[in-house]
């Protein structure tokens, strides 16, 4: 069933546990509570997709895009991404840790208050991301691209920013207390709040 197009189709409560899609594009589904523990996606679709309560722990992501899709209540424990898109989807009360990501990009994501300490996001895109209240307590965000990210009431303590890139507003919104830096940003942050640089 690769390259399958599916649209407007109800998965909920279905047993999909350790499926294997390939170049598969959905639109307007709902997996409301549906089982995809285990299953593996490589380059497939999904757009206006509901996950709601849907178990996709210990499932494996290559170049896939989730695409203004609602995550409620997920568990992605133990779950993998690889060079993923999420862009402008939105996660409520998801279970996060502990998962894998890398090369992907959350560009306009909304992660409210998401737990995700001591998780390793280096080099991932953030801009104009929604992580008001997030807490991103020792998380690994070298090289992270924040710009334009709303970052009131953000936890970074003892997370590592060394490479990132913040404007001027998150660097003041933000809780930055031990988080490690890089020279430049250590400049912007001390500019932001208002300190003359001689």
């Amino acid at each position: 069933m690769d390259g399958v197009e599916t649209v407007g189709e109800d998965f909920s409560e279905t047993d999909l546990h350790e499926q294997q899609w390939e170049q598969r594009t959905f639109t307007g589904c709902d997996f409301t509570g549906a089982d995809l523990r285990g299953t593996t996606t490589t380059g497939c679709v999904f757009v206006d997709c509901k996950f709601t309560r849907v178990d996709l722990g210990e499932s494996v992501h290559r170049t896939s895009a989730f695409r203004n899709c609602v995550f409620d209540r997920t568990t992605l424990t133990d779950s993998e991404f690889s060079g993923c898109s999420f862009i402008g989807s939105t996660f409520i009360d998801v279970r996060f840790r502990p998962f894998t990501v890398r090369d992907s990009d959350f560009t306009l994501v909304s992660l409210t208050r998401a737990a995700l300490t001591k998780t390793t996001l280096r080099g991932l895109r953030f801009r104009e991301a929604n992580l008001i209240e997030a807490d991103l307590r020792e998380a690994d965000l070298r090289e992270v691209d924040l710009t334009g990210a709303r970052l009131a009431g953000t936890r970074l303590e003892k997370a590592d920013l060394r490479g990132a890139r913040l404007d001027a507003n998150g660097l003041v919104a933000a809780t930055l207390r031990g988080a490690k830096v890089d020279l430049d940003t250590a400049i912007a942050f001390a500019a932001a709040h208002g300190l003359e640089i001689s």
